[in-house]
């Protein structure tokens, strides 16, 4: 999979993100994509060929294999990454329909016009959009960690499994490449993703408080407005002309 594609859609959104979006694409970059295509893929490439069981019965390899790893690990990630990132272009697509209905506006108005102070700027409808994506992520990635965990009954990898599935003739000790290695990877992926859905937390809360402070703060203005406004102009106006008369 050509990841430098991704990274190239993705680095689009950086210039929409809060700080925490930006912390979190660096750790979706770093911390899960360059790990996954540098070392996880290498040490998950052997993983069939490697997986040994105790008898010579044809078939009972590959459906032990097939039984204990439905879905490989690197396959598993590989999803979890496309649908962790995808949420994040709707704020691209978003900001681009904005962009299009500034230029449209633009040209029935004059050059001079807008219709958007800043077409980035996350407010109204933006706004809404990019809380959803946030949901939407950590959605993904809580639902993928359960797979992770529902799928292989554990994020450890142990040494040596049983398998009696047909064709085996009986009970049947398999083992498994690398144990020890496939875990500290899988541990390792995992805790990027719990960092990966705590800042997509702390990026809600912020928007929220944010945008909260901001209501309070017009409403204050508002209020402040009002009260700066005569109550009775006309009486005002009448007492204005009565001194002038005296």
């Amino acid at each position: 999979m050509d990841w430098k594609f991704l990274q190239g859609l993705l680095s689009g959104v950086n210039k929409y993100s809060t700080a925490f979006g930006r912390i979190w694409l660096s750790v979706i970059f770093v911390f899960r994509v360059l790990v996954f295509v540098v070392a996880a893929e290498r040490v998950w490439s052997d993983d069939q060929g490697h997986f040994d069981c105790n008898t010579r019965q044809p078939g009972c390899t590959n459906i032990c294999y097939d039984y204990f790893f439905p879905i490989s690990h690197i396959r598993l990630w590989a999803l979890q990454l496309i649908f962790v990132t995808c949420p994040s272009f709707m704020v691209v697509l978003h900001v681009a329909y904005r962009e299009e209905r500034e230029r449209k506006y633009r040209l029935k108005h004059g050059e001079d016009t807008r219709l958007y102070d800043n077409t980035g700027q996350k407010h109204g409808g933006l706004w809404w959009t990019y809380l959803i994506s946030l949901f939407i992520k950590t959605a993904f990635e809580v639902t993928f960690l359960y797979l992770l965990h529902y799928i292989y009954d554990s994020f450890k990898l142990p040494r040596k499994v049983q398998c009696d599935v047909s064709p085996c003739p009986n009970l049947v000790d398999c083992y498994i490449s690398r144990p020890t290695e496939k875990t500290v990877f899988t541990y390792f992926m995992v805790g990027a993703s719990v960092l990966c859905v705590v800042l997509n937390i702390c990026e809600i809360f912020y928007l929220i408080a944010f945008r909260v402070v901001n209501l309070k703060h017009r409403g204050s203005a508002h209020a402040s407005s009002r009260k700066m406004q005569p109550l009775h102009p006309d009486m005002d106006c009448d007492g204005c002309k009565s001194s002038h008369t005296s």
